[in-house]
Formats: structure tokens, C-alpha cells, sequence
């Protein structure tokens, strides 16, 4: 158990990376004492992390981040995308994540609880209870909630419930919701790698023109 602690502690210090190209994200997060940046983390899995592609650099919370500059913003974007992680290891993981701050809290998690066919209910507890942990770290803190779609083979029901998680939880929790995330990207083949799940690195391209309106409106 503590050995399996260890390494998923080592896994996420690796995936993590600061926009200002640091190889350590602790470094990456120090500066903005230094520098006075505000932080935005982006809190996801695989889609986050960019599973498949050549760099994380060409995920599209990096390329989100390459665009708020050429617009003249100064962030500092922290990706903590891990592959593979469901809400509850999302709240495992949190407290490392946010312990040294949180300006703007981008919130990608929910289709792994999907496809293992998680009940709505759990899926929906954890996901407010990050959001709680958020706010409790910083009371000022925006969050922008990133709603998943259900796979077709989960059956009516399933996917009726789980929709209704994100919309849930925008109204009573009074969080925004982006558009979603694979609009015009999902079922594309071109614009997904092999798996036909994970885009391509033109696929996070256009996900990251989708997702940018909703980015600024919540930093304005």
C-alpha cells in the first residue's frame, strides 16, 4: 500500500508541468510567489494530459495557455492532468495539487467513472466535494466545471443520469459550465488517435478554440 502511495505520488510529480517549460512543478508554482502570477490549474485525466501525443505542450491546456499570451495575458497554468483518473482518485490527489495555491480551477473529470459505470450519485459526490476542497483553499477561487457525454452503450438511463451531474452541479453549486469538450472533435476519425477516444494533436487544436471562450469569461 505505501509502496503503491509512493508511486502514484512520483507519477503525478511527473505529469505535472508549469507553462514556463519546468520540469519540476513545485518550481513552476514557487515562481508565482516570485512573479505575482495568478495560478490556473487544469484538473483532469488523460484528455488533460494529452495521452498520445508527442508532447504535453500539445495538449489543449498548453495550447490554452500559448493563446492567453499571444492575447496578452499573464497566467501561471499548471496542467495536473493524469491519465486514467476518475473522480475519486482526482480527490485523492487534490490537496498535493492545490497545496500551494489556486487562482482559477479548470474541472475535467468524469468520463473514466463512465465508462466503469459509476453510479451518478458517487460521480456527483466527489465531484462537489473537490469543488468544496477549492473553495476552502480559496475562497475566491473561479472554477469552470468541464461536463463529459455518456457513451451510447451505457444505455438511456445511465446517460440521462450522468448528464445531468454537470448541470446539477452548475446550478446548485453556482458554477459555469464550458461547452463540452469533444463538440467537434468526437466521432471525427481523423481527429482521433487509433482508440478513437483520445484526439489528435489537431483534434486538441480545436478543442482548444472551443474551450477558450468559456476560459475568458472566467479570468475576466
Amino acid at each position: 500500500m505505501i509502496l503503491g502511495k509512493i508511486i502514484i505520488i512520483f507519477f503525478i510529480f511527473f505529469i505535472i508541468t508549469g507553462c514556463e517549460n519546468s520540469n519540476d512543478p513545485n518550481l513552476a508554482i514557487e515562481k508565482k510567489i516570485e512573479m505575482n502570477k495568478k495560478v490556473i490549474i487544469f484538473f483532469g485525466d488523460s484528455l488533460s494530459a494529452g495521452m498520445g501525443l508527442q508532447s504535453i505542450n500539445e495538449s489543449f491546456p498548453n495550447l490554452l495557455n500559448e493563446k492567453l499570451k499571444k492575447d496578452g495575458f499573464d497566467f501561471l497554468l499548471i496542467n495536473a492532468g493524469v491519465s486514467g483518473d476518475t473522480t475519486s482518485g482526482g480527490l485523492t490527489r487534490l490537496d498535493w495539487v492545490i497545496s500551494r495555491g489556486v487562482d482559477y480551477f479548470i474541472l475535467e473529470l468524469g468520463a473514466n467513472d463512465m465508462m466503469r459505470g459509476i453510479p451518478a450519485k458517487e460521480i456527483t459526490k466527489n465531484l462537489e466535494t473537490i469543488i468544496t476542497k477549492v473553495r476552502e483553499k480559496n475562497d475566491k477561487a473561479k472554477i469552470l466545471l468541464i461536463p463529459m457525454k455518456p457513451f451510447p452503450n451505457m444505455g438511456v438511463h445511465y446517460g440521462n443520469n450522468f448528464e445531468k451531474i454537470y448541470r446539477d452541479i452548475s446550478q446548485n453549486m453556482k458554477i459555469p459550465l464550458s461547452n463540452f469538450l469533444l463538440e467537434k472533435v468526437a466521432g471525427i476519425r481523423e481527429l482521433n488517435q487509433k482508440d478513437g477516444i483520445h484526439p489528435t494533436k489537431e483534434g486538441h487544436e480545436i478543442i482548444t478554440e472551443t474551450l477558450y471562450p468559456d476560459l475568458i469569461k472566467l479570468l475576466k
